[in-house]
Formats: C-alpha cells, sequence, structure tokens
C-alpha cells in the first residue's frame, strides 16, 4: 500500500518540495532551482530529487507515492504580470444596459481622500469593446421580469467567435437568486462558440455586488486557460491524479480546480500560513503571526487560536476577488527585492525583484543590481553558498556591487548594506501592522513564526521593530509551505445571498440544505466518505453597507438557533469596531449571505520530539560578521543543535534551506520539536 505523500510549493527563486512517509514518520525536504519559462520542470525536478533522497535505491518511479499535492503561482502570475495570452483575449457578457459597470467600479480611493487627487483608476480588465450586453432580467428574488433574449445572444457568442475572444465571463444582473439566464447563455456560447472558455459568476461567486461578482468572474476566465494547459501539462508528466493548495486553506483535485482556477490565485502562502500554524501549535503557540519570507516577496498572516484569518475583501494586484481567503498581505520584500536610488537621491528597496533568473550578483548568473541578498552576502550573515553547498555564492560580486551603490549615495560599504536590510526589515514591519494593528490586534500580543528562504534573516530586527514578545523559526523553514501542503483537508466553499431582516428559520434551512448537498456532491466526487459541514453568515445592521461573518452552529434551524447567530454577530462587531448595539430595537440586524465550508478531512503528520542537547552547543566555526562592527562571529550548523541548546548573539545558525542571524542582545533557544526561539535579552 503506498504511503507516501509529496508536497511541492513553487516559489519565484525555488520550488520547495517536502516527503512525508506515513508508515515510518519519516519526513524528508529538499530545494531545486524553479524554472519560470515552465514550472512544471522545476516541479518534476523537485519530486525525482526528493524520491531520491528517501530511497536512493527505490525503483519504480511515483508507484510508492500515495498522493501529490501543488502550490502554484501559475494563477497569480497570470494576474500581476497582466500577460498577452490572458487578458487580451477576454470577454465579458452582462444585463443590457449594465456595459459599463466596469467602468463605473467604486469609488473607494486606495490610499485615502487626501491622496485622491492623484489616484488615477486602474484599468478595466475587458475594455468596453468586448463587452456585450444582452436583453432579460430578473428581479433580486430571481423572479423574471423581462424573457432572455436568445437572439442578442446568439449575435454576442458570434461576435466573440468572430473577433477571437476564447475567454469570457458571464455575469447578469441579480443571477446569485436563480441562474437560469446564465445557463442558458452558456448553452448559446456552447453551440455557436464551442472553443471558448466560459466562466459564470452563478457558478464562481454566487452572491450579490454586480461589480466585486463581475470581476471576480472575469478573472476566473482570464486564468481558466493558461491554469488548464499547466495542469495538462503536469498530469501527463506525473501520469497519475494530484490535488492542488486553494486559497482558501483547502486542497482540490486538479481535475475539479481546471474548472475553478481562480481559487488557487492565493496557493503557496495559504499553504505557508497553516503549515506554521501546526508548527506553532504544536509548539503551544496557537496565536500567532506568519511571515513568509521568499525570493520576490514576504506573505504575512494571522493566526488566532489556531485558525488563519480567512476573508473574501482580497484582491490579487488591482483586480478585486471576493472567493474566500486566508487574509494574507503581501509586500514586495525578498531576499531578490532590488535596492535602487530614486530620482530624489534616497536608498529604496523592492519592489522590484531579481528572481530567479539572472537572481542577484551574488548568483553570478548575469545580475546587474543590489539586492537584498547580495547584502546580507557582504556583511557575512549568510554563508557563501546555498543549499547547503549546491549553489556557491560571488561575494566578490556582491561586494563591488554592495561598493558601486555606497558610492552613489556618499556611504561606506557597510552602511549602504545595513541599510538596505534596515529598509526591508520596516517594509516587512508594516505588512505586519496592516494584518494586526488595522485589524484590531495588539502585534505585541503575537509571536512571529519565521519561515521561507529569507524569512529568519530579519527576525531579530522585527522583534525590535515591533515589541514581539519571540520569532519561533522552525525546523527548515524554506520548507515551511510545502510541508503546510500535507496539512490541509479538502476544502469547497459555498454561498447564497439571502437579504433579510427577520428571516424565517424554515427559508435558512431550506438554503443551507441546498448548499451542504453541493459541498456533499464535491466531496463525493473527490472519493470522501466522511464529511463534514461548517456554517457561517454575513450580518450586518440595517442600513450599514459592510457585513461581519459568524460561524453558524450545526444542527436544527430554529428561532434558538437564529438568535445565536445574531448574539455571535453582535459580539463580533464590537469585537472589530468597538461598539455593538445589541439592546437598541432602532438598530436591527440583516441577514446578507449564507455560507457553507465542504471539509473532506485527512491525518495530519506528526511532528516528532527532537533528542536533548548533551553538553553546550558547539560552534562548527567562525566568520567576519558585520553586526554593529565587524567582528569574529561563532557559526553553528542547526543539525547539531538539540532541544535545550542556548544560541547567545552574535552568532549565525546556518542550515540547508535557510540562516538564522542571532544579533547582539538576542538568544535563540531551540524546543522540544527543534524550533528556535529567538528573543530579545534587552
Amino acid at each position: 500500500m503506498p504511503s507516501v505523500r509529496i508536497g511541492v510549493d513553487t516559489g519565484g527563486t525555488f520550488t520547495d518540495v517536502v516527503l512525508v512517509d506515513e508508515h515510518t514518520g519519516t519526513i524528508v525536504t529538499t530545494k531545486t532551482p524553479s524554472t519560470p519559462a515552465n514550472p512544471a520542470d522545476g516541479f518534476m525536478a523537485g519530486v525525482h530529487k526528493v524520491l531520491e533522497l528517501h530511497a536512493p535505491s527505490r525503483e519504480g518511479g511515483l508507484d510508492g507515492v500515495s498522493g501529490i499535492v501543488h502550490g502554484t503561482t501559475v494563477a497569480t502570475n497570470q494576474l500581476l504580470e497582466d500577460r498577452a495570452d490572458g487578458t487580451a483575449h477576454l470577454g465579458f457578457v452582462t444585463t443590457e444596459g449594465f456595459e459599463f459597470l466596469l467602468e463605473i467600479a467604486r469609488q473607494s480611493v486606495p490610499d485615502g481622500y487626501g491622496n485622491s487627487y492623484f489616484w488615477v483608476k486602474p484599468p478595466r480588465i475587458v475594455p468596453v469593446r468586448r463587452v456585450k450586453t444582452v436583453g432579460g432580467r430578473l428581479d433580486h428574488l430571481g423572479r423574471e421580469v423581462r424573457p432572455f433574449d436568445e437572439d442578442e445572444a446568439v449575435a454576442a457568442a458570434r461576435w466573440f467567435r468572430d473577433h477571437g475572444v476564447t475567454a469570457i465571463g458571464v455575469c447578469f444582473l441579480h443571477s446569485y437568486a436563480d441562474p437560469v439566464h446564465e445557463l442558458r447563455m452558456r448553452d448559446v456560447l456552447a453551440r455557436e462558440h464551442p472553443e471558448a472558455v466560459v466562466s459564470l459568476s452563478s457558478e464562481v461567486l454566487r452572491e450579490y455586488r454586480e461589480y466585486e461578482r463581475s470581476v471576480t468572474t472575469l478573472v476566473d476566465a482570464a486564468v481558466k486557460p493558461i491554469m488548464r494547459r499547466y495542469i495538462q501539462n503536469l498530469s501527463d508528466r506525473i501520469g497519475r491524479p494530484f490535488s492542488v493548495m486553494k486559497s482558501n486553506g483547502g486542497v482540490l483535485s486538479a481535475a475539479e480546480v481546471v474548472h475553478q482556477p481562480i481559487t488557487t490565485v492565493l496557493s503557496g502562502p495559504a499553504a505557508g500560513a497553516l503549515g506554521a500554524a501546526l508548527i506553532a501549535g504544536t509548539a503551544g503557540r496557537p496565536s500567532v503571526i506568519t511571515l513568509d519570507g521568499g525570493g520576490t516577496s514576504t506573505d504575512v498572516a494571522v493566526v488566532v487560536e489556531g485558525e488563519p484569518s480567512l476573508t473574501t475583501e482580497g484582491s490579487i494586484g488591482r483586480y478585486p476577488c471576493k472567493i474566500p481567503m486566508i487574509d494574507i498581505v503581501t509586500v514586495g520584500a525578498g531576499g531578490g527585492s532590488i535596492a535602487w536610488i530614486s530620482p530624489e537621491g534616497t536608498l529604496k528597496v523592492g519592489p522590484k525583484s531579481a528572481g530567479a533568473d539572472p537572481g542577484p550578483l551574488c548568483y553570478g548568473r548575469g545580475g546587474t543590481e543590489v539586492t537584498v541578498t547580495d547584502a546580507h552576502v557582504f556583511l557575512g550573515r549568510v554563508p557563501p553558498h546555498l543549499l547547503g553547498g549546491e549553489i556557491p555564492l560571488d561575494v566578490a560580486a556582491a561586494r563591488a556591487g554592495i561598493e558601486a551603490l555606497a558610492g552613489k549615495l556618499g556611504l561606506t560599504p557597510e552602511r549602504c548594506a545595513t541599510g538596505i536590510l534596515e529598509i526591508s526589515a520596516f517594509n516587512q514591519s508594516n505588512a505586519i501592522r496592516q494584518i494586526t494593528v488595522k485589524r484590531g490586534l495588539d502585534v505585541r500580543d503575537f509571536p512571529m513564526v519565521a519561515f521561507g528562504g529569507s524569512g529568519p534573516l530579519l527576525a531579530c530586527r522585527l522583534i525590535d521593530i515591533l515589541g514581539l514578545p519571540a520569532a519561533v523559526v522552525p525546523p527548515n523553514p524554506g520548507n515551511v509551505s510545502a510541508f503546510g501542503l500535507l496539512t490541509v483537508d479538502v476544502k469547497n466553499d459555498y454561498v447564497r445571498t439571502h437579504v433579510s431582516r427577520a428571516p424565517a428559520p424554515e427559508a435558512l434551512a431550506g438554503i443551507y440544505a441546498e448548499l451542504e448537498a453541493e459541498a456533499a456532491d464535491a466531496l463525493d466526487r473527490e472519493g470522501f466518505a466522511d464529511h463534514v459541514h461548517a456554517r457561517s453568515a454575513d450580518l450586518r445592521y440595517y442600513g450599514q453597507a459592510y457585513e461581519v461573518r459568524v460561524a453558524a452552529p450545526g444542527g436544527a434551524l430554529d428561532d434558538a438557533w437564529c438568535a445565536a447567530v445574531v448574539e455571535r454577530f453582535h459580539a463580533e462587531h464590537e469585537k472589530l469596531y468597538g461598539y455593538g448595539y445589541r439592546d437598541d430595537p432602532r438598530h436591527a440586524v440583516e441577514w446578507v449571505n449564507l455560507r457553507v465550508s465542504g471539509i473532506g478531512p485527512i491525518t495530519r503528520p506528526a511532528l516528532a520530539r527532537v533528542p536533548a542537547q548533551v553538553g553546550e552547543a558547539s560552534p562548527v566555526g567562525t566568520r567576519e560578521v558585520f553586526y554593529e562592527t565587524w567582528g569574529r562571529t561563532v557559526i553553528y550548523r542547526r543539525a547539531d543543535l538539540g532541544a535545550g541548546a542556548v544560541v547567545r548573539g552574535p552568532a549565525v545558525v546556518e542550515e540547508y534551506g535557510s540562516t538564522l542571524p542571532v544579533h547582539p542582545g538576542f538568544t535563540a533557544t531551540v524546543d522540544d520539536h527543534g524550533n528556535l526561539i529567538v528573543v530579545s535579552d534587552r
């Protein structure tokens, strides 16, 4: 019986791979360079590499593998880079009279009204010339006001066919209440333009607010072609089924995810937050900040009592996406972030990145610009190689680049390099403040789990800047996202808008029953005998324009059930905004959306304890490292540190996929599960 499960997370610089042998409990980790031109190449190289490390003499390829889970950035990159094979062939079908829906959009200004004079509305995802309208109208309850105009639908389909528009999003007014008109439009497109890829809003996002529903549907249509090609390519090369990580903290089979590719837009970062949550919970820290530092960016999330915060108010690049996703803030502050001089003559870092190719100067692949990694290398805070010596680094190139940049700024090389790292640390700290302070959380209450290849590098500075109680650096921090892929249940989300100030319990029960039936059907297709259905609801005070989501209990729906949900809403609203109207009859509570998550539970890998440290930890050598000044600094190999080992700064702890510089005035202690717990001694 196959017992091996593999998680593969494709990042901008490296592809991280984790293998878990469920029979022996063995966990094997490795990394391989990503291949941006064809991410499947790096994926397959990583799978074969980890299998070879697990059992060098084994034969039979993937025969002993019971499951593969993939975290991918294919859909995200498509949106962030506005590739020509995406939105250039995208069309939109909407209700007659609503052709400028995308242009009107929302009045919200990203940086506040004080800066609105300088704000330019972002371009539409679909230009007006590729928007077609079709007659027909439903009201907000799904009742037909005007019949669907078949002739106009045929004319629209033929126009798209004749103009080479091959990806089409369909969003008709009030189709969340009844999808009948959208289904008829899909039939027309299938008949008149069978080559087109079609996304219906009633299947992508069945809730009200036409602008967000339209854009979310169009994003789904835009990424479908490239995701289908990528998944098919991988499927052919793997020769077996596999699963893909979703933004909501669940996974889905590749065969299903091609029908809803928008659900993968935060695939990798979501896996990292979940992996870090499991690691921190095992270490007795159920509420943490997670910081995933990669080559291109840093992703930050908050975990409260073991559960990452979820949102439906996310965006990818400039496009709002109202699908459920783990609440993640991303900042362009990774190891490959480029240091540059602004027109005003000041030093800036990011968001532009050198990526995997050509990469930082020290990679020796033709890079020409100084990066955060080059600053670390120049200061001696990382070794002169990556991946345990697999990738040697050109220290001289990093030094030359730093010296040249310092000369332009009129700084010493050391001042320039530490300035680069300081700016990067403040960029990361601002992301942490966005995910905590702006959401009513005190950042000082949360330890930080620092992972990813570059995540631990600035841990000590972030403790100082934010007043964090501690930083937790897991074993193999560069592979936490790939490990997280193996801790994730299958999960699908379903939503239905039902606006009412006094809903009848029977009406709510009927909608929840329909949503749970959809969830059960999907889990059956995934092969799960055991189903878990998690209910929730979005509520607001009458007259508000925003909702608050609260968990809803299971069991029979009656008046007491409704009262319990309303009480949860009052409590959550007061927690978020500092006030509530629990005892004020003038402010009625309005129900807006009903939600169900269908969950297929898996068995999570167990985290083993590490042997206790015998005697004092012994360094493996010394190296010149710059903290406040240059000094001979002790270097520890992480694999040599047992539970209870203490490393006092200044020091550097090195391992295969990452490095932890322990600054003067800080101490790192190994806990029972091998995590390094970093605290300030000041």
